[in-house]
């Protein structure tokens, strides 16, 4: 139920409505200036997305940690969730100039969002009994498409059919932003009320003499911290498959944070074309999600991720080639079909080989390579687009990524990987 809710923030916010009221509305089609500098709006959108998962990744691991010490995921995972709902809530409320509110806003909702998953993650080897990792973790995301699609359906309504409802295209894109923030939050309580914790009794040293309690459990995060990363460098092959999705997750986080943007700025599709493209991406994921769960249970979970590095390998080609909406259509179809396999099989792949006694602490660092990933690649995607003065270069680079990816995931033997969990 945590995937249906904090899909629609994703679906509706970070990926479809926000880039292209971003771009039309709040910065417009003629750029924005900082410092001298002028700026296209997708290159501002690159680096708000590099800028949100920096931060993230220098605080995820140590509050992971210290939600293992002291049995808080659900705790945190309320914190985060609830901050990624306010700020999105806020979004709504910007307006035409207001550039830097609208950023720093977007950084704030997209700390919350992906801070929340980490402590959500880390329930999945709790819920899950070994061996049915791949099942249950394609099936929270076969759930998180469907909620956020229904969520978006609304959305693509209120927007595409904003005369009959008498208000403004933007107006309308507000609204969508507002529902989809609420819908997070409220559905986000199912899982606060009827998710169960395992609790631990361990009791924090009194490191520092008269400190507060936080204190010392920051302290105990961090050193929890360096404690998981001389384990991570004793277990080569969950190492190796760690690099490998730093690399491919690059491409995969780039195009699905940028996709919208592209087709506004760079295709000049409208935003009916837009929206009814990520819908089919939503529901096509669905069973995308499904079927890549399926085909890891027949012929391994490795096997059916470098499948999906194939499909995304591509994709980034035939988007550069791209001229027309139907053309567009069809790239969502394909992108909804491997986006769910790839993210629900990678998480999945990761759960099978981690210690079960400290998921948040090696989830924390699941989400620094997830996060992590997420910071160049829209990097590099703005700065090749500010200065070949075309998205279309930008989004063909990106398959260096995917055949890195698939280069380095070759060499990771599941088998063993799973042996040394015990480690």
């Amino acid at each position: 139920m945590y995937d249906w809710a904090n899909s629609a923030y994703m679906t509706t916010i970070a990926v479809a409505v926000l880039p292209m009221y971003f771009a039309s509305v709040v910065v417009g089609s003629e750029g924005f200036t900082i410092a001298g500098t002028l700026y296209a709006p997708e290159t501002l959108w690159g680096f708000m997305i590099s800028a949100s998962a920096f931060l993230v990744f220098l605080m995820a691991p140590t509050l992971g940690a210290i939600a293992d010490f002291c049995s808080a995921k659900k705790r945190f995972l309320f914190v985060f969730c609830y901050l990624g709902v306010t700020g999105s809530i806020a979004l709504s409320f910007c307006g035409e100039g207001n550039v830097y509110q609208t950023m720093l806003l977007f950084i704030i909702s997209q700390i919350g969002f992906v801070g929340a998953n980490v402590f959500y993650d880390a329930f999945l080897p709790q819920i899950a009994s070994q061996g049915q990792e791949d099942r249950i973790s394609s099936k929270g995301f076969a759930y998180g498409y469907a909620g956020g699609g229904i969520q978006f359906a609304f959305a693509l309504v209120l927007i595409a059919m904003h005369d009959t409802f008498g208000i403004s295209q933007s107006t309308a894109a507000r609204i969508a932003m507002l529902t989809a923030a609420l819908w997070w939050g409220l559905f986000a309580l199912f899982t606060f009320f009827l998710l169960k914790e395992r609790t631990f009794t361990q009791s924090p040293p009194e490191k520092f003499t008269g400190s507060s309690r936080g204190v010392n459990y920051l302290y105990i995060g961090i050193m929890r911290v360096v404690k998981t990363m001389k384990k991570v460098r004793k277990r080569p092959h969950l190492l190796l498959f760690l690099i490998s999705f730093l690399v491919y997750n690059e491409g995969i986080q780039t195009v699905i944070q940028m996709a919208t943007i592209y087709g506004k700025q760079e295709l000049k599709f409208g935003a009916t074309t837009l929206m009814l493209t990520l819908l089919l991406v939503q529901f096509v994921a669905i069973f995308g999600a499904l079927l890549f769960g399926w085909l890891a249970k027949k012929t391994g979970t490795k096997q059916s991720v470098m499948c999906t590095l194939v499909v995304w390998s591509g994709v980034v080609i035939y988007a550069y080639f791209i001229q027309s909406p139907v053309e567009y259509f069809i790239l969502g179809a394909i992108v909804g079909l491997v986006m769910g396999g790839s993210q629900a099989i990678s998480r999945s792949f990761y759960a099978s080989m981690i210690p079960i006694d400290s998921p948040a602490e090696y989830f924390g660092f699941y989400s620094i390579i997830n996060k992590f990933s997420a910071v160049w690649g829209p990097f590099i995607f703005a700065i090749i687009r500010h200065f070949s003065g075309s998205s279309r270069n930008a989004i063909v680079s990106l398959i260096i990524f995917f055949i890195l990816g698939i280069i380095l995931l070759f060499f990771v033997d599941e088998e063993k990987a799973r042996e040394n969990r015990g480690l």
